[in-house]
Order: C-alpha cells, then structure tokens, then sequence
C-alpha cells in the first residue's frame, strides 16, 4: 500500500507547487537577461541523466538549479513538518540525496552544476552564475571535457 504524504487537502495543495517558472526563477533568469546573457530553460543537459537544469550555458556546461528551501532541505530556512514528519523527512532528504547525485553525475560529463536557494538575493546569484559561465568560457574546452 502507498504511504500517502498526509490529508487530501494538503496533497492537493502540495500538488499545485509550481516546479517550473516559478517566481525566484524568472527574477533569476530576468537579472541575467539584462546583463546580456543568453542561456536555455529546462533543458536535460547532461545525455542519460533524466535531471533537468533550470538554466543552462551550453557552450560553457553551467547548469544553473534553482532550489526551494523547503523541498531541498535549506540549512538556513528548512522547516520539518510536524504531521506525517518522518513520509517529509524521508522526502526532502531523498530530494538532498537526487541533488548531490545530480552534481556528481553533471561533474563527471564535464557540467559544472550550480544551486541558488530561493532565499538568495537575485542580484548576487545572478553575480555568481555569470562569474562562473565567465570562468569556464575563459578554460579551455578540453579541461571541461570528461576524461
């Protein structure tokens, strides 16, 4: 039997968080635009890893993931729900585990995967992508290769 994450009212409005667009990510991908940067959305970068980047810098392999703080578990501002705490505790752990993979696997195919948390200021996040799009664009391409 599925363990179901808690009552249906709270399943229904789980179920209508937005994954994609949301409001952290276009101010993110807006503050990048207007300093002339050109980039996919919601592209699987990386061939036969099904984990799909929110912004990616192709050319330079910068993956850019845009994390909520309570779905992937945020040192700073996480919250553990007290009904159902272990099904959420299992759930966003499990989300922490996918993440570290997700990096692991985009650094051996040569990505360099990058996490801004919702919380961040858009302007520094935008700051410290572009440094490092800047700092791959300025390696040569094979040291970006895998080996």
């Amino acid at each position: 039997m599925e363990k179901l994450a808690t009552t249906a009212d709270v399943r229904a409005r789980m179920s209508r968080q937005k994954s994609r667009d949301t409001s952290v990510e276009l101010s993110l991908r807006r503050a990048l635009h207007a300093t002339g940067a050109r980039y996919r959305i919601h592209q699987r970068p990386v061939k036969g890893v099904r984990r799909e980047a929110d912004i990616v810098f192709g050319p330079a392999r910068v993956a850019v993931f845009v994390d909520g703080c309570f779905w992937h578990g945020c040192p700073v501002h996480a919250t553990w729900p007290k009904n159902n705490a272990d099904f959420w505790r299992e759930k966003i752990e499990g989300n922490r585990r996918r993440d570290l993979d997700t990096d692991a696997r985009f650094s051996e195919a040569g990505w360099l995967a990058l996490r801004v948390w919702e919380h961040e200021d858009v302007a520094e996040a935008a700051a410290r992508v572009l440094a490092a799009v800047a700092g791959r664009r300025a390696e040569p391409k094979a040291k970006r290769r895998p080996r």
